[in-house]
């Protein structure tokens, strides 16, 4: 009894298997735990479902929830005191907290008062332009809050205050949330409603070319990490007045500011439409950056490929809207982010469309070259030397057994102590700072391959391999694009270790077929190559090659535009 052909036929059928219910186990944990687009749809279920109930029990279910509502929403007091003490109890009586007292009429020396907190707000502009114009009208001022006090803090933003952000806020806990967000309060004694201002200080960054997409022909503009800065930097370059902003408050106890970006007679409805319900199901406590908000509303999240791509580019961002995709802004981070994505935009640059055509494409082709070579040729080395020695050519076989001689390790072992050598030095280049990580990780390198060469621990032409994979990975254009290929590289090269050539190609029918299967946004994640009627043979004109711009009529159909024409095919003349 062959023992060992009996192991390895259970690992080829038992292993996949495995695999296929371990996924099934974990997609049926993210259904339980209430991911959130199914979320929001068992909401949406539920609220069909209760809307048949008696009226009775409504407006019971009414009350109650009001009630809540009220006691975890105070409204504001009439008393400026007990306004003022909620809020300090509110923030824990921090000491950071400003509270700068106005007298506005002159039998009493407390009755209004301005809260801020220091480093959120501009002082200058709050001593400019709200105190100095109550204080030198305070006789107007008091003879609108002994006649009409519940016009005074509109009379005051219409008339006295110079602030174009600002609104009415009847709620005391909006108000401690607008003050945590960079607001000034204005509190009247007597006055049941709050006078909220945005006089946001600026400490953000100017505008830097993006370190993770650096290009050799393009704007030297990148995204920062204020909202508005962000959203205004879209305005300047993209003066559409189609172009749609759609505005969110995200995080149950710290509020983020985030934003959707589409062109309105652009963008399909219904992809907008559902990622509107996905962030509406986000709860949270806080969201610090938008890889936060990308692995909630993706749609797979056992795939490794990523489903909505990252940029800090607003030329990238402008190009995605303009081809019916939508951006999702977030406060706080310099990376947007756009869905639906394919595999094949992953692997292109803005800078394809700066260069001529055919350079581009070259570049594109190399592309698709450098993803291949980083992906199977250690897995293609390894099948060779363990199993398909006939397969080489003989000079080429005998130099190979000349230079593994000495070499006590498997071909697989020499490539795992390789490859995991060469991420451990990639990573250590990034985590340092940049002049020593650059150091590190090209002097690390040689001299690793170096060593392992001479001591005969690995042999040089797996050294040449590795290198070769690690340059060709580096071509990638977009980071998250090489996280995968460098994931599934070691997948590979287990298979090639198990069953050469043969396991090779089962990994690849696998993966593809997961490709196939993965979807974003609705979106084949393979498009255009498949399925046909998604995407059509014209999405072919932008996908291995870029044919010259004139021939690139038609946004993409795969994202299904409402406007699918991008250039006008025949051009009425002039004159």
């Amino acid at each position: 009894m062959e023992w060992d052909i009996w192991a390895g036929a259970i690992v080829i059928f038992a292993g996949p298997y495995g695999m296929y219910l371990l996924m099934q186990w974990l997609k049926q944990l993210k259904r339980q735990s209430g991911m959130p687009y199914n979320q929001a749809a068992n909401l949406y279920n539920n609220s069909n479902q209760h809307s048949t109930l008696d009226s009775s029990a409504g407006d019971s279910s009414l009350n109650q929830t009001n009630a809540d509502y009220e006691r975890h929403n105070p409204a504001i007091s009439s008393f400026l005191h007990q306004n003022v003490d909620y809020v300090c109890n509110q923030l824990g009586h921090s000491s950071d907290l400003t509270i700068r007292y106005l007298t506005l009429c002159d039998n009493s020396s407390r009755n209004s008062a301005v809260l801020f907190i220091n480093g959120l707000v501009d002082e200058k502009m709050i001593s400019d332009f709200i105190i100095s114009p109550i204080m030198q009208n305070r006789d107007s001022i008091s003879s609108i809050l002994s006649k009409q006090p519940e016009q005074l803090l509109s009379t005051l933003h219409e008339s006295y205050i110079p602030i174009c952000k600002g609104e009415l806020s009847p709620n005391s806990e909006d108000v401690v949330s607008k003050l945590l967000s960079g607001s000034v309060a204005l509190l009247v004694d007597g006055v049941t409603e709050t006078l909220v201002m945005d006089v946001k200080t600026s400490n953000g960054r100017n505008s830097e070319e993006p370190i993770s997409e650096p290009l050799v022909r393009g704007p030297r503009i990148g995204f920062v990490e204020s909202i508005g800065d962000n959203i205004s930097m879209l305005r300047i370059r993209a003066a559409d007045r189609n172009l749609t902003i759609q505005p969110y408050e995200l995080g149950a106890r710290i509020k983020t500011q985030a934003a959707l970006i589409y062109i309105r007679d652009l963008a399909n409805a219904e992809l907008v439409a559902e990622v509107d319900r996905r962030i509406r199901a986000i709860d949270i406590d806080d969201l610090p950056e938008s890889g936060y908000l990308e692995q909630l509303i993706e749609d797979d999240f056992l795939s490794p490929f990523p489903q909505m791509q990252n940029t800090e580019r607003p030329d990238r961002v402008i190009a995605a809207l303009l081809e019916g995709r939508i951006a999702i802004l977030l406060d706080g981070t310099p990376f947007v982010l756009l869905a639906p994505v394919t595999f094949s935009m992953l692997l292109q640059s803005p800078e394809d469309y700066y260069e001529r055509w055919l350079p581009s494409t070259l570049i594109r082709m190399l592309r698709y070259l450098a993803a291949f070579i980083a992906m199977f040729v250690p897995a293609i080395y390894i099948s060779f030397v363990s199993f398909h020695h006939g397969m080489i050519p003989t000079k080429l076989a005998v130099s190979m057994a000349g230079t593994r001689e000495g070499v006590p390790f498997p071909p697989i072992v020499e490539a795992l102590l390789m490859e995991i050598s060469i991420e451990i030095l990639r990573e250590a280049g990034l985590r340092l700072p940049k002049p020593v990580g650059q150091t590190v990780g090209l002097v690390g390198g040689l001299v690793i391959g170096q060593a392992a060469v001479e001591a005969r621990i690995v042999s040089p032409i797996m050294v040449i391999v590795v290198a070769l994979t690690a340059i060709t990975s580096f071509a990638i254009p977009h980071y998250e694009a090489g996280m995968p290929i460098r994931i599934l590289r070691f997948v590979a090269m287990f298979c090639a270790a198990t069953l050469g050539l043969y396991g090779v190609l089962l990994f690849f029918i696998m993966l593809y077929t997961h490709i196939v299967r993965l979807h974003s946004f609705g979106i084949p994640y393979d498009s255009p190559t498949a399925p046909p009627q998604a995407a059509g043979l014209k999405d072919w004109k932008d996908f291995l090659i870029r044919v010259p711009l004139f021939l690139l009529k038609r946004r993409p159909r795969m994202n299904h535009p409402k406007d699918a024409v991008r250039q006008d095919p025949n051009p009425k003349p002039k004159g």
